[in-house]
């Protein structure tokens, strides 16, 4: 265990850091009724305008029928009937459910350790069902990357996790102590997380992309003491940082046992969990013991330990059914990398706690591949990221057509903002929209979201989830705000603490800590309005808004007006410095197979900007690039590409997608 000098035992020791569209049965689209909706929101004032440039020609037939002027507006809403439900959503009345929701009654949801023992995210996820009526259920589905098939039901789960809690055990490894997992999306990384908190270790995932330098700091941050990886990546990226990693006392591969062993100073995973009992009585926890550290990405310098606590599992599962919509039948596949928090938080924990059955696939992002794991695994709830859609979108909706996918009921999207063309593609392709969410790696959980029952209103966040307490503020002083309560205004996204899975601290950086509460409210960093409805619209990180004239300038907002242009497959803007305006807006832009640069087409694209957005904001220039830089949670790297642009150093590109 770490002692009491360790960054864990100051973290936790210090009470003010811890409490502080329907597809039939032929599967042709049936996007009609959600298309004439549309046009009725728009014809009722829901919404005032959209663009007329979709990429694929069902949409835009959408957006010319409904004669919307183009000029800087919305997109109309998409209205939703209990027509469009093929089960009742779980939040139907949204009012109502916010006044008689309270955190107490959503752990009571959950059945605590036996025993009054406390609550344990891996009891709650896993043993609770191996021992009810969903022990032969499927929890895992993992598919190869050679599309092989492995099955894990949740007895086959318990077991696996149990030995590899006993591996810990049997190694010294206690409670607090951290456990690293350096994987693709494998097995082995599921039960080796899971097993990690049945231990009542802290488990930190690693995300597999990153390079021998961004997993040492991270390591050395949390101090780990045990890695869990493969041979391959061993030998890649973590046996030449050995001398440099004091903390770590043990590292486990998995992979083949002749080429573990000719490795020195590591053991084989799978021969140590063959030599333990299968059986495990998880220790007691208490709800406000640490479980996860996860990292973010980070701008510059060394990244950011989010630590978060059991307790945290109340809202991943109280959240999933609200904002994912679960059900009890509902087959679930997050695209998301574990190694990220959205694959920890809703690609791990949150399904299991629902007793669902969780598809992974090892695999990278290949169109054909995902539409035929969507056909034949019948998923119901897919929850995927911005950028995959808009690959998905360079190919056409008709690539999506050629599939049948009846029980798909519920698409949601989280990492980037997703662009508003992108929500009703959702439409056109699957026959229902997607449904944008907002969160961070510190909130641990969905705060805001597009529910089921809810009018979506492309281009916005949605609405805060019950339990949470949203709120535009203003900065009135150096440690001072004030709710903004005009709507349509613009300023800092805000939330009142007080939700699970809030974190607890940034691993040895209480200050940063500290500094990131002002005035009772959790400041994100990320600047929105909110509307006289309740929806939130995203502007921007507060570090990537555009000071131009006099103007602050929401980079999202013109990506969002280039990417209804039909040549623009991806856009990223940023402020480039100017002697008169202070900036300027420069987009970067990348097309669409079958459009080439050119200055003709820059032009267009220029004048396209600036009359949807007018002169003060549309980009004076344009750069066009074969892709945009973008992390591996989908959001685009606007620092980098402004730090390209005028020849600074680039930071931690650590989390940067390969292009």
């Amino acid at each position: 265990m770490p002692s009491e000098t360790s960054a864990f035992g100051s973290a936790l020791r210090n009470p003010s850091f811890a409490r502080n569209a329907i597809h039939n049965e032929t599967g042709k689209s049936n996007s009609s009724g959600l298309a004439s909706r549309m046009l009725a929101g728009h014809e009722r004032g829901d919404c005032i305008g959209a663009g007329n440039s979709a990429p694929d020609r069902a949409v835009a037939q959408v957006m010319t029928e409904t004669t919307i002027q183009p000029l800087g507006t919305r997109w109309p809403a998409i209205a939703k009937t209990p027509h469009d439900w093929p089960v009742a959503p779980n939040l139907v009345d949204y009012s109502r459910t916010c006044a008689e929701f309270s955190w107490q009654r959503a752990k009571n949801q959950l059945d605590g350790l036996p025993d009054g023992r406390g609550l344990n995210i891996a009891h709650e996820a896993v043993d609770r069902h191996a021992a009810g009526d969903r022990r032969d259920r499927v929890a895992l589905r993992w598919i190869s990357k050679d599309r092989a098939r492995r099955d894990f039901t949740y007895i086959d789960l318990r077991d696996e996790t149990s030995r590899f809690a006993n591996v810990l055990k049997h190694l010294g490894i206690g409670k607090k102590d951290p456990v690293a997992v350096l994987a693709g999306r494998i097995p082995e990384l599921y039960i080796a997380a899971l097993g990690t908190l049945k231990n009542g270790s802290v488990f930190t995932p690693l995300f597999s992309a990153f390079g021998p330098e961004p997993i040492q700091a991270r390591i050395n941050i949390a101090r780990a003491k045990v890695v869990v990886t493969t041979d391959v990546l061993y030998r890649k990226k973590v046996e030449a940082l050995r001398s440099t990693l004091p903390s770590l006392e043990h590292v486990l591969l998995v992979g083949d046992s002749t080429s573990v062993q000719k490795l020195s100073g590591v053991q084989h995973l799978r021969s140590l969990m063959t030599e333990v009992d299968s059986r495990f009585t998880i220790p007691a926890t208490d709800p406000e013991d640490a479980a996860l550290l996860h990292f973010t990405s980070g701008t510059t310098g060394k990244p950011k330990g989010a630590l978060h606590v059991h307790d945290a599992v109340v809202a991943h599962h109280g959240t999933a059914r609200f904002a994912l919509d679960f059900h009890p039948d509902d087959v679930f596949w997050c695209t998301a990398d574990p190694g990220w928090v959205t694959g920890t938080s809703y690609g791990i924990i949150a399904p299991l706690t629902h007793g669902l059955t969780s598809i992974v696939d090892e695999a990278d992002f290949d169109a054909e591949r995902w539409y035929t794991i969507l056909e034949t695994e019948r998923v119901t709830v897919w929850y995927t990221a911005p950028t995959a859609i808009r690959m998905l979108m360079k190919l056409g909706a008709a690539a999506a057509r050629q599939h049948a996918f009846p029980a798909l009921r519920f698409l949601a999207s989280v990492g980037e903002p997703l662009n508003p063309e992108a929500v009703v593609w959702g439409v056109d392709a699957f026959g229902k929209p997607f449904h944008d969410n907002w969160w961070q790696t510190e909130t641990g959980g969905i705060m805001i979201a597009n529910f089921a029952a809810m009018d979506v209103r492309p281009g916005s966040m949605g609405r805060p989830l019950p339990g949470i307490d949203a709120a535009i503020v203003r900065h009135t002083g150096e440690n001072s705000i004030e709710v903004v309560e005009t709507p349509d205004t613009e300023g800092e996204l805000a939330l009142r603490p007080g939700w699970p899975s809030m974190f607890r601290a940034y691993l040895s950086d209480d200050e940063r800590y500290r500094k990131s509460f002002v005035g009772g409210y959790y400041l994100t960093g990320d600047l929105a309005k909110r509307d006289r409805d309740g929806y939130y619209w995203f502007i921007g990180r507060a570090d990537d808004v555009i000071k131009s004239s006099g103007h602050l300038i929401g980079p999202f907002e013109v990506e969002s007006v280039l990417l209804e242009h039909a040549a623009v497959a991806e856009a990223g803007v940023i402020g480039k410095p100017d002697p008169v305006a202070l900036e300027i807006v420069k987009a970067f832009v990348a097309l669409k197979p079958g459009y080439e640069a050119s200055e003709a087409l820059k032009r267009e694209l220029l004048g396209f900007a600036r009359v949807r957005l007018g002169a003060a904001v549309a980009p004076k220039e344009i750069e066009f690039r074969p892709s945009i830089p973008k992390n591996r949670a989908g959001k685009i790297m606007r620092r980098l590409l402004k730090a390209r642009e005028l020849g600074l150093p680039e930071g931690d590109i650590s989390t940067l997608e390969a292009s």
